[in-house]
């Protein structure tokens, strides 16, 4: 156990240093809310009732809702005005018959361990409340607020049970606890005999829970015979698109303010015209794209083979045409030469 509280029990000059720790545990099998298809866990979410959108443990404040509709809202500053109890004494107010005591303003259980230098006082202060049959009733400051509580001895050690106040004790207010009956010697005779017939003294370990030993029987069982799985890794958070959600919170609170929301802008229709198209081409046949693809390879090594046909040609062309330019000059000068030799000749 670890000690939760140190302080220490005064009671006219003595003063006891103890610590406090829990004296009673919770042993009920504690389920997790899983989602019946594939086991994930199911997550509880703070969000606003107004604008829907998920608050954050900064951002929650504390509300009063009075009877008249009034919401009134404390901050930190307001808070601090409160009286606080901060003290580490246990004040013993006086000493008790443990008959008058009623169960029903009990509350938590706590062990007090002794320091190690106040052993004795603290058995003193034990022994003297088992010998007198009496409890001390004490005011005590836990989790920064002051309760009642009482003093009592459990074996060999001294308990402090925290108490309800008074004001929150509900009285049985029932009519029918109001309506005489008439009871008769015999059935009060017999009613008498029956109680003792059952009567014994009472020991807490004879008592068990049947219903967690039975659910562990089962949890166990479906264990061995198949029943488990791997528990699911939990999938990653999507964070979402900051302006939908924007988008998304404004729209709610339109809605919940009585307004009427505009409709949505056309820019969303063109988009998704957009996407019908491109998802139309894409499911196009897929054959067509092929013989489209043939065909242009094809004029394009036609082409290719026409203009390597032109550059082998040209050089031949051009040599042809030296030729005659050549042959013709030659023819020209011949003419020349005879023209003059017949203008000598006459």
């Amino acid at each position: 156990m670890r000690a939760i509280w140190n302080g220490a029990v005064s009671f006219g000059l003595v003063n006891v240093p103890v610590r406090l720790y829990a004296a009673t545990t919770n042993h009920d099998i504690r389920f997790h809310q899983v989602h019946e298809r594939d086991g994930g866990r199911i997550r509880q979410k703070r969000t606003c009732s107004v604008c829907g959108e998920e608050v954050q443990y900064s951002e929650i404040a504390k509300g009063y809702e009075t009877d008249d509709g009034q919401l009134i809202m404390l901050d930190d500053d307001d808070l601090a005005t409160l009286p606080v109890a901060s003290g580490h004494e246990i004040d013993v107010v006086q000493f008790v018959p443990s008959d008058q005591i009623d169960a029903l303003l009990l509350d938590k259980s706590y062990y007090l361990e002794p320091e190690s230098k106040a052993v004795k006082p603290y058995a003193l202060l034990r022994e003297a409340l088992r010998e007198t049959d009496r409890m001390a009733v004490v005011k005590v400051a836990l989790r920064q607020r002051e309760t009642l509580a009482l003093l009592r001895v459990r074996d060999e050690a001294i308990v402090l049970q925290t108490m309800l106040w008074p004001d929150e004790v509900r009285e049985p207010e029932f009519e029918t606890l109001r309506t005489e009956v008439d009871l008769r010697p015999q059935e009060m005779q017999m009613a008498s005999s029956l109680v003792e017939s059952l009567s014994g003294e009472f020991d807490s370990d004879q008592f068990e829970d049947d219903y967690r030993q039975a659910m562990v029987d089962l949890i166990e069982y479906k264990r061995e015979h198949g029943g488990g799985r791997p528990t699911p890794e939990a999938a990653p958070a999507d964070e979402g698109d900051d302006m939908t959600d924007l988008l998304t919170a404004l729209r709610r609170s339109v809605e919940a303010a009585g307004g009427k929301a505009p409709a949505e802008e056309p820019a969303a229709a063109s988009s998704e015209a957009t996407a019908d198209a491109d998802a139309q081409t894409d499911e196009a046949p897929a054959e067509e794209k092929p013989k489209r693809a043939r065909s242009r390879t094809k004029k394009t090594s036609e082409a290719t083979e026409e203009a390597e046909q032109a550059t082998e040609e040209a050089p031949k062309k051009s040599t042809r045409s030296k030729s005659s330019s050549k042959k013709k000059s030659e023819d020209d000068d011949e003419a020349t030469t005879t023209k003059g030799r017949r203008s000598k000749s006459a």
